[in-house]
């Protein structure tokens, strides 16, 4: 084929340009089948796939959905973003069988880390999944953070640092690659990248004792991905975002370490590209064709915009950009090989094998993380129908509000009849209104209380401490991150609202319980 020139730049032929464009895409789609257009663009060098709660019914469905996608391309990289804990994609609708990062990071056994990820890997290999988009390596040292929270292992660096190195090698241990995100550190923000662009002033310094520290443990530990931040580091780089920016990505992350960098070698994922970060600011054309050439590998998007239109937009503008001299041709070429390269791997890493289930270790996880903390009265278990008020927040949309939390189901189970009902930020009537519609709707039942980062929400603090000035004997359970004191009668941290987090907290209603301060 005769190659292509665009201006005074040589180019290779457009097949071959075509399928390295598509190469670095990992787009999404809608269903809980494979679409055509999608199936046909694989047989076009298509070489990821990205799925979402939307595509998940059951591992059975699951299943058949990649064994479709493998027909059309047998080396096919099929993402997914399970953390497990509050973000989980394979029980998006019912909870997770996994308790997340921070319920780890409070136990603080890496053996028990590494053996949660190596299940949680295993049922993604069962599934035909062979990348996930996790672990979370953010240190979350703003407690105001939005977006982070309970999906970081903590504040501190070096116990984030030993647990992202843990569910590294436990998750590849079952033959399902590791992408360690968000790159450079997400977790000291007090905006959500969702909706705008973040600004961390720390300096070089700064990064390097924190941020920094949990992705030099996951290189050393082997992570074959890293997912970039949209976020700006003015001490890297002052115009443009981590994920746009040459000295984040091909200056710090790529650089050997003997020269200040991590020097990573694997793929370079971006997040998700239609995140207002990025999209309100660059497009996501000119905003893929900057990350691929700022050095990123694969460029994700779906979570939104998941449809054909989307891919081929992204395709054109990515050989156009070469065409043009904008984007380097060896630069495209060198991204596409990165994933192919990490296909070849998983492909020899043998997805699964030999990792012998463990299904219990996700509930065993979840109970070791409970700090329990017992009132000034003696507190006697719930052994009668309860009243559950769960106060909630907004979710974050990488949490999502499809995936049911809190402790009511899970407690109906041990005590039936037990009731519960939600109370959102209170509304113009005030709190006050609020508690006394509650009182009455509990009647002379035992309230449990259940909030969810109550440091975070002023209405929420007001609203416990007026329910619990009302009703002492009130039992509270903290399903985000403690950083509050303990308050109630009795006071449960789950550090996490999985579903196995809710089961633990409703054994421990139910049962006497040793006081454990938290």
């Amino acid at each position: 084929m005769t190659p292509l020139t665009g201006s005074a730049h040589s180019v290779r032929p457009a097949d071959t340009l075509t399928r390295d464009a598509l190469a670095v895409l990992q787009p999404g789609f809608t269903g809980t089948t494979a679409p055509d257009w999608l199936r046909r663009r694989l047989g076009e060098g298509l070489s990821a796939v990205g799925l979402f709660g939307r595509n998940v019914h059951d591992p059975e469905q699951l299943a058949a959905l990649t064994g479709q996608l493998r027909r059309e391309r047998e080396d096919v990289l099929v993402a997914i973003d399970e953390e497990g804990g509050d973000v989980t994609r394979l029980e998006v609708r019912g909870g997770s069988s996994f308790p997340g990062n921070h319920a780890l990071g409070a136990v603080d056994d890496t053996t028990l880390t590494r053996q949660v990820a190596r299940e949680l890997g295993r049922r993604l290999a069962d599934c035909g999944i062979n990348l996930n988009w996790a672990p979370s390596a953010d240190v979350n040292s703003n407690p105001a953070n939005p977006v982070i929270g309970v999906r970081s292992f903590g504040a501190d660096p070096h116990l984030v640092a030993r647990h992202t190195a843990a569910y590294v090698e436990g998750l590849q241990s079952a033959g399902v690659a590791a992408c360690t995100k968000h790159f450079p550190g997400h977790g000291d923000t007090a905006v959500d990248s969702h909706h705008d662009l973040p600004r961390i002033t720390a300096d070089l310094a700064t990064l390097q004792e924190r941020e920094l520290v949990p992705f030099r443990a996951a290189v050393a530990a082997g992570t074959r991905a890293v997912m970039s931040a949209h976020i700006l580091l003015p001490a890297l780089d002052g115009d443009h975002p981590a994920t746009l920016s040459p000295a984040a990505l091909h200056g710090l992350l790529r650089t050997p370490a003997t020269e200040g960098g991590l020097g990573f070698d694997g793929l370079i994922v971006t997040d998700g590209m239609e995140m207002r970060a990025i999209s309100a600011a660059y497009g996501i054309e000119h905003g893929s064709v900057l990350a691929i050439a700022a050095g990123a590998d694969a460029i994700c998007v779906g979570g939104g915009l998941a449809d054909e239109t989307t891919v081929l937009r992204l395709r054109d503008a990515l050989v156009r950009a070469v065409r043009t001299g904008e984007l380097p041709e060896e630069r495209l070429a060198d991204a596409a090989a990165r994933v192919r390269a990490l296909a070849r791997w998983t492909r020899g890493a043998g997805a699964g094998e030999g990792a012998a289930p463990v299904p219990g270790i996700g509930l065993t996880a979840a109970r070791r993380a409970l700090r329990v903390t017992v009132g000034d009265r003696p507190y006697e278990p719930l052994t009668t129908p309860a009243y559950v008020a769960a106060f909630t927040p907004l979710a974050n949309i990488a949490v999502g509000d499809e995936t049911p939390w809190g402790v009511a189901a899970e407690l109906s189970r041990l005590v039936p009849g037990t009731a519960t009902a939600t109370y959102p930020a209170a509304s113009a009537t005030g709190t006050g209104s609020l508690v006394d519609g509650l009182l009455t709707a509990a009647g002379d039942r035992r309230i449990v209380a259940v909030v969810r980062d109550v440091h975070r929400h002023p209405w929420m603090a007001d609203a416990l401490r007026t329910l619990l000035a009302a009703r002492p004997g009130t039992a509270v359970v903290e399903m985000g991150v403690p950083q509050s004191p303990p308050q109630g009668a009795l006071h449960i941290a789950t550090h996490g609202a999985a579903r196995v987090c809710g089961q633990a907290a409703a054994e421990a209603l139910t049962t006497r319980t040793p006081s454990r301060a938290g």
